[in-house]
């Protein structure tokens, strides 16, 4: 169930647009802000207060990247795989986060510290490879920064 706040939160949003479905991104912005990601229960609820389907904003939320669907950590870590980070090496800084944290793709830490997750573009190809850690973005990667990348988030 919504809580009060974040059904206040979305309705302002809704006052921003012709039609409230138009409103459905920054919904599940709103509920993913206060808990971390959004669940099947909380599709429902947004779509009840936008009055469309809840398939309709389940297929909205699945389509965006950022909008989690299942728990996440922390820290989400979001390595480009597109071409040009593809091109410029990001599998050896998949490969390094991958050990050095004990995780695979899609996998959050035992401690809850951080979530491991692909992206298809940054849109930082000029500066490939790249990573982004909640919403610091990090370019032109070599192995040798990431460690300390990585201590600004323990």
């Amino acid at each position: 169930m919504l809580t009060e706040l974040e059904i206040h939160e979305i309705k302002e949003e809704i006052k921003l647009y012709p039609y409230a479905h138009a409103a459905c991104i920054e919904a599940l912005k709103i509920v993913q802000h206060y808990r971390g990601w959004v669940s099947d229960e909380s599709v429902k609820d947004i779509a009840e207060v936008l009055s469309i389907s809840a398939s309709e904003v389940d297929s909205i939320a699945t389509f965006y990247s950022r909008i989690y669907r299942k728990p996440v950590a922390r820290n989400v870590i979001l390595v480009c795989d597109g071409m040009s980070c593809m091109v410029m090496g990001y599998q050896s800084v998949y490969e390094y986060l991958a050990k050095k944290l004990g995780i695979q793709w899609g996998e959050s830490t035992t401690d809850g510290r951080f979530t491991l997750l692909p992206i298809s573009c940054l849109g930082d190809c000029d500066h490939a490879p790249s990573m982004m850690i909640n919403n610091d973005l990090f370019h032109n990667l070599s192995i040798t920064q990431l460690e300390d990348i990585l201590e600004k988030y323990i």
